[in-house]
């Protein structure tokens, strides 16, 4: 799908609104807070601004963001759970304005934290970003994969498989699927107007997910930690364009 500039202009718009999330979030995060508390912030940003949650309600997820604490991967729905020192928490979020979608995800260590959790979180950012350098007009989708695989891997974590970014704009999931390791083929080329969320989510130990009887909440099958982030990003004349960071 090509986005036109008008489109890309309504997919800022909805970018402004996620880093607004982002920063709030960010910053309630401490030691006491629930997770239900920091989906409340998010909501209030949503509120003021006019737009509209592209997690609540999505295939009856209950919240407009996700809060997962630790070996959880994605797709924790806040709740009482009690941010402790010492915890990662990965928080995935999203907005909607004019129609079209916003999508991000940061992790965030909690105070005083383990060395590896610490470069955990360094690393998966960083590997985020190696994949954003990819998006150039006349690369290939896989490449971004290839480029988060390599830093992930060389540091000795592992990216996870099953679940990956995706195109994005007037739907929150659109195709084509951007895997965040190499799956062996090129995959198409990137071409201006191309719209896509990045999101590396990476584990400390094995790759491999279990899924909760929440039905929705992601765990490390092996119980070690695990990072996330995300990004939406324009691939446009000059490279890329992220969307939704933080100004």
């Amino acid at each position: 799908m090509i986005r036109s500039a008008e489109e890309i202009a309504k997919m800022r718009k909805a970018g402004r609104v996620v880093a607004e999330i982002i920063e709030k979030t960010r910053a309630a995060i401490r030691p006491g807070v629930t997770t239900l508390e920091i989906d409340a912030v998010a909501r209030s940003v949503i509120e003021s601004r006019g737009a509209r949650s592209n997690f609540l309600n999505y295939h009856g997820f209950p919240a407009v963001i996700c809060t997962s604490p630790n070996d959880m991967i994605v797709h924790g729905i806040p709740g009482d759970y009690l941010v402790e020192e010492g915890d990662l928490l990965s928080v995935d979020c999203g907005a909607i304005v004019e129609g079209y979608h916003g999508d991000a995800a940061y992790t965030v260590a909690v105070g005083e934290v383990s060395a590896v959790a610490r470069r955990l979180v360094e690393v998966t950012e960083r590997s985020l970003w190696a994949g954003i350098d990819a998006m150039v007009p006349g690369g290939r989708l896989h490449d971004i994969g290839r480029a988060v695989q390599q830093v992930a891997e060389s540091a000795g974590f592992s990216v996870v498989r099953k679940y990956v970014g995706h195109a994005i704009g007037t739907q929150m999931h659109e195709e084509p699927q951007v895997p965040n390791y190499w799956p062996g083929t090129p995959g198409p080329k990137l071409k201006v107007g191309n719209v896509y969320a990045v999101e590396p989510m990476v584990n400390v130990g094995t790759y491999d997910t279990t899924e909760l009887d929440d039905g929705w909440s992601v765990v490390t099958a092996d119980g070690s930690l695990s990072a996330h982030f995300e990004h939406t990003i324009a691939v446009t004349d000059g490279g890329p364009e992220v969307l939704t960071a933080p100004l």
